[in-house]
């Protein structure tokens, strides 16, 4: 309105009154008006950030020496769990190793720390494996950053991983001869080893039984529904590792040349000793744990998909007990224990028998993609190295300043 002083010269009037003697602002309108004090409080307040770098030699663990370098030992959980996809830290880190790191911290203006701080990257110059570095890096698109070797591959843990810490594999995937009619090293023939007795030191519990039917409305027994497990139809071609062995196309139950029966094998063959621990390969759900056929002991899991990934699924045969608490929806982590090595079904000797399936067909285990980490490529491996030159080009800088 004409005549009347606008808010921000009131606001100038009034700090004029309070800065005059004799003058002062009196608690309404300073409720109203506020203090002018605000924008002080939180320059006062503002956080700021600052990165440091420390570098050292390994003496008894890499977190105690980092650690004592100054970086916060909760930042360094994660680098450490990052280093670990490029080198052993328990087996291959020895003292006389160095280390360095380079990591930030928030603080307020009063100089207080805010969060744990975070690793931005760290390199290892091992006497096992020369030199180890990881990155901080966000692709494109991800909303998020997160750790990287050097060379462009993911730290992070691939989606499916082999079951079996220590194993060797004794048949592949693809067309093979019949193990049965292979005769042992006793000129015998090979019979199946059905439910053996399992290794008591690994195995503490007996073998869970299939589930149960449940009572039905009217009293009598009902088997609860499950979803069909498929299984694909056999081609009997061989696949190209079949064919690379010398492997000719055969339709299922075919004859080698010498009278042997020629098979598609669906997964692969893992040795280990009996009892020995078998642990989920991913993330997932237990489809099915039953005594199964030639399987024996046999698992399915099938495995949660991600982002545009195919429907995954494992399956593990021969075991010679399941774990506790493994039964069909069960839920298990990567690394869970689900059962036990043995030679149940149609077995020449302890192993694991392990397959994949994708999209309910059998893939080489040995090659598949969801075993593999993942690797930047093309321009977004570009793009990284040149964050990599530019983390090793400050390191050098900081080096020539002290």
């Amino acid at each position: 309105m004409n005549g009347l002083p606008s808010m921000a010269a009131l606001v100038a009037l009034l700090w004029c009154f309070e800065a005059s003697p004799g003058w002062a602002v009196s608690p309404e309108e300073e409720r109203l008006l506020g203090c002018g004090c605000e924008d002080a409080g939180l320059r006062e307040d503002l956080p700021f950030t600052r990165r440091y770098s420390t570098t050292g030699v390994v003496r008894g663990s890499l977190a105690a020496a980092a650690t004592e370098g100054g970086v916060p030992a909760a930042a360094l959980v994660e680098a450490l769990d990052a280093l670990a996809a490029g080198i052993d830290l328990e087996r291959e880190l020895r003292d006389g190793d160095r280390f360095y790191v380079r990591y930030e911290r928030s603080f307020t203006a009063a100089g207080v720390p805010i969060g744990i701080g975070r690793v931005l990257w760290a390199e290892l110059d091992t006497q096992a494996k020369g030199k180890v570095s990881i990155h901080r890096y966000r692709p494109r698109p991800s909303t998020s950053d997160r750790f990287w070797l050097s060379t462009g591959a993911t730290t992070a843990t691939p989606r499916i991983r082999l079951p079996l810490e220590n194993a060797v594999v004794s048949s592949g995937f693809g067309m093979r001869v019949d193990p049965f009619e292979q005769p042992s090293s006793s000129g015998a023939p090979r019979l199946p080893a059905t439910f053996p007795i399992p290794n008591p030191r690994a195995v503490t519990k007996p073998p869970v039984a299939a589930p149960q039917a449940t009572a039905g409305p009217a009293g009598g027994p009902q088997t609860q529904p499950k979803r069909p497990i498929l299984r694909p139809t056999l081609s009997g071609t061989p696949t190209p590792l079949g064919l690379k062995m010398g492997l000719a196309p055969r339709a299922p139950g075919a004859r080698s040349s010498s009278g042997t029966s020629m098979a598609m094998h669906e997964g692969v063959d893992l040795v280990a000793e009996m009892g020995t621990p078998v642990r989920a390969a991913g993330d997932g759900v237990v489809r099915g744990a039953e005594p199964k056929g030639g399987y024996g002991n046999w698992i399915e899991i099938e495995h949660a998909p991600g982002a545009k990934a195919p429907e995954l699924a494992t399956v593990y045969g021969h075991l010679s007990a399941f774990a506790p608490g493994i039964v069909p929806g069960a839920q298990v982590k990567q690394g869970d224990v689900i059962g036990f090595v043995g030679s149940t079904g149609r077995s020449t000797g302890p192993h694991l028998h392990f397959e994949i399936l994708t999209n309910g067909k059998p893939t080489n285990p040995m090659n598949s993609p969801a075993l593999r980490r993942e690797q930047l490529s093309g321009d977004e491996l570009l793009h990284f190295k040149k964050q990599v030159d530019r983390d090793l080009q400050e390191r050098e800088r900081e080096a020539g300043s002290t």
